[in-house]
C-alpha cells in the first residue's frame, strides 16, 4: 500500500546558492553522421572558453517545501519518463526519486515528534515548470499503515539489515521504455549519522514506470560495487548520460554512459554500454585512462572531488557539463 500526496499551492520563498566553477570533461565523445558546418562541433568540439551564468531557482526550491506527510529527502534525481532530456515538451512527465525521506508533520519549520524516516520515496510531476499543483509525492506503507521504503534489497547480494540508497536512473527506449534505477546496498557501521557503508550495487528494472507499476520491480545483482586496491571503494550509478538519437542528444554515439565514484578521493569514473545490452554488465566497457576496456578493475579516475550524485549534460557545441556538489557535502556546486 502506498500513500499519495499532492502539494498545495503556496508562496514561493527566496533561496540562494553559491556556485563554484570546476573544469571537467565528459568522455562521451560522440560523432555526428554528417560533417555539415552545423554538426561539425560533435567531432571537433570548441576550445573557446564556455560562457554561462548561474542564478537561484526559488520556484524549484518551493516545489519541495512541505509541512505534512513527505517533508524532506536526500539523494534526489529527476528522470524524464519519455526518455528525452529536453524539458520544454508538451505533456512532459518526470519522475523524481529520493533516498532517505522524512514523513510527518512540520510546524514553524520544526518537525514534530513522531516523524519517521524511510529509505526511499518518489514523486511524479506533469509539465516542465515547477507547479505545486502538478506534482504528487508518494511513500510506501506496510500492512499496518507504517511508512516504509518502496525498494528493499532482496537478491543474492543482499545481507540482513541492509537498505537501498538510490542512484540515478533512465528510461531505456530500446527495452520497451523500461525504467532502470541504480540501488546501493547500504548497512550501518555504528551509531553515528555518517556511520554507514555502501557495498554492492543492484539495478532495479521497472517495466511499468507509473504510480500503479512502481512497486512491481525486478532486482538485477551486479559486480559494480567493489574495493579497488588504489582507489578505495567503488560503485557505479552516480549519474547517467543517455547519448542516443532517441534521447535527442546533440551528438549521439549510441551509448549510455554510467558514471561512478571512487570514495578515496571522490574520483569520477565512467562506463558505457549500448542501451539494448544494458542489463548484461559483461557488455559494459570502462574508461581506463586511455581507452574503453572490459576490465572493471582497470578503471581510471577522470577527476577528483565530485559527489555521489551528479549529472553530465551535453551542450550544443559538442562539450559536456559535469555538475556536482563539491566533495559530496558542501554549500558549493561544481561545474
Amino acid at each position: 500500500m502506498k500513500t499519495i500526496e499532492a502539494i498545495p499551492k503556496r508562496k514561493i520563498m527566496n533561496y540562494t546558492m553559491p556556485v563554484w566553477i570546476f573544469l571537467a570533461c565528459s568522455l562521451a565523445a560522440g560523432s555526428c553522421r554528417q560533417k555539415t558546418v552545423a554538426e561539425r562541433h560533435c567531432s571537433e568540439p570548441s576550445d573557446v572558453p564556455f560562457q554561462f551564468s548561474a542564478e537561484p531557482a526559488p520556484e524549484w526550491t518551493a516545489l519541495m517545501e512541505r509541512t505534512s506527510g513527505w517533508f524532506g529527502a536526500d539523494g534526489i534525481f529527476s528522470i524524464p519518463l519519455d526518455g528525452v532530456e529536453e524539458q520544454e515538451i508538451a505533456g512532459k512527465k518526470t519522475l523524481f526519486i529520493f533516498s532517505d525521506t522524512y514523513v510527518g508533520e512540520v510546524v514553524n519549520r520544526v518537525p514534530l515528534p513522531g516523524n519517521v524516516m524511510v529509505n526511499n520515496s518518489v514523486a511524479w510531476m506533469k509539465g516542465f515548470t515547477p507547479d505545486t499543483s502538478a506534482i504528487v509525492f508518494e511513500y510506501n506503507r506496510d500492512r499496518s499503515g507504517k511508512p516504509v521504503a518502496f525498494f528493499v534489497p532482496d537478491n543474492i547480494n543482499s545481507k540482513p539489515g541492509e537498505y537501498f540508497w538510490l542512484g540515478d536512473g533512465f528510461i531505456n527506449q530500446e527495452k520497451n521504455n523500461t525504467l532502470y534505477l541504480f540501488a546501493y546496498h547500504v548497512h550501518k557501521t555504528g551509531p553515528g549519522v555518517f556511520d554507514f557503508e555502501a557495498t554492492n550495487v543492484t539495478i532495479l528494472k521497472i517495466k511499468n514506470p507509473t504510480p500503479e507499476g512502481i512497486t512491481n520491480y525486478q532486482q538485477i545483482p551486479t559486480g559494480l560495487g567493489f574495493v579497488h586496491p588504489a582507489l578505495g571503494r567503488i560503485y557505479f550509478g552516480s549519474g547517467i548520460l543517455v547519448n542516443t538519437e532517441k534521447a535527442k542528444a546533440p551528438c549521439p554515439d549510441g551509448y549510455v554512459y554510467i558514471y561512478g565514484i571512487a570514495e578515496g578521493k571522490k574520483s569520477l569514473l565512467a562506463a558505457r554500454v549500448r542501451p539494448e545490452e544494458f542489463e548484461d554488465v559483461d557488455h559494459w566497457t570502462f574508461w581506463n585512462g586511455s581507452d574503453w576496456g572490459k576490465n572493471i578493475h582497470s578503471v581510471a579516475p577522470i577527476t577528483d572531488g565530485v559527489s555521489n550524485e551528479l549529472s553530465v549534460t551535453p551542450t550544443e557545441d559538442g562539450r559536456y557539463f559535469l555538475t556536482f556538489t563539491i566533495l559530496g557535502i558542501s554549500e558549493k556546486i561544481g561545474i
